[in-house]
């Protein structure tokens, strides 16, 4: 990998894309190791917490702790998803119990190499040490019309970094990806279309959302992997 570090790219500019090849080194994982995730979005049950009544998310959730300076990562007992509604109008001030994902899924070595390099990168830019993670499988489906990757709108999350990783996409028109300066109006556009490609997000400094789909035929759909990292704690209801 040549030209500025994918940390220093985060720190400079408040996001970073980076390419299949750039995301395996940051894992230190064989594309093939990454590539045997995949499987497992087939899947994913229901998002039941949609507030716009749609039917078009799928996800599963987990939760890690991840020390950085001593090499662990902890899976935490299942837990509920919470935001508030500062951060997320639509559906922030609920406990949101999804799917936990499945051992098989959690068991496979690139999905926790993936996690603790994105981490480790994270630390890098930060200086952060511990990390409070969440990690939810995605699915947008376009079987009933049109599918929302954001339902919420462009949004932060209200932790120190995010991913996104783009882990399929299929016949589907649409899914354009847009970040801008949270204190200003500039940002870029653009569209994920390869696999196990990620965008790298400072959530303090920027907003993201991504665009609707559409498909000709119901078949199409989008699968990402999105990982937050957050210090300090988990965001809950009733702070810890």
């Amino acid at each position: 990998m040549t030209g500025p570090a994918p940390s220093a790219l985060l720190s400079a500019q408040g996001f970073v894309l980076l390419d299949p090849a750039a995301l395996a080194a940051v894992a230190d994982q064989p594309p093939a190791a990454i590539d045997a995730l995949r499987p497992s979005w087939a899947g994913l049950p229901p998002d039941d917490y949609l507030r716009d009544g749609g039917a078009y998310r799928f996800r599963r959730h987990a939760s890690l702790v991840q020390d950085v300076a001593a090499g662990t990562l902890t899976t935490m007992p299942h837990r509920a998803h919470w935001q508030p509604t500062a951060y997320n109008a639509l559906h922030g001030g609920i406990e949101r119990w999804f799917a936990p994902v499945e051992p098989a899924t959690a068991a496979l070595p690139a999905w926790e190499a993936l996690i603790a390099g994105l981490g480790r990168l994270f630390a890098l830019a930060s200086g952060v040490q511990r990390w409070f993670v969440e990690a939810h499988q995605f699915r947008i489906d376009t079987a009933r019309g049109i599918g929302r990757p954001t339902p919420e709108g462009a949004h932060r999350d209200g932790v120190d970094y995010v991913a996104v990783v783009l882990v399929e996409r299929r016949g589907v028109r649409g899914g354009e990806t847009r970040v801008f300066d949270a204190a200003g109006p500039h940002g870029i556009r653009f569209t994920m279309t390869e696999p196990w490609s990620a965008l790298l997000l400072d959530d303090a400094r920027v907003i993201h959302e991504t665009t609707p789909l559409q498909s000709d035929d119901g078949l199409g759909l989008r699968d990402t992997l999105v990982l937050t990292y957050r210090r300090g704690g988990f965001q809950d209801a009733v702070p810890a």
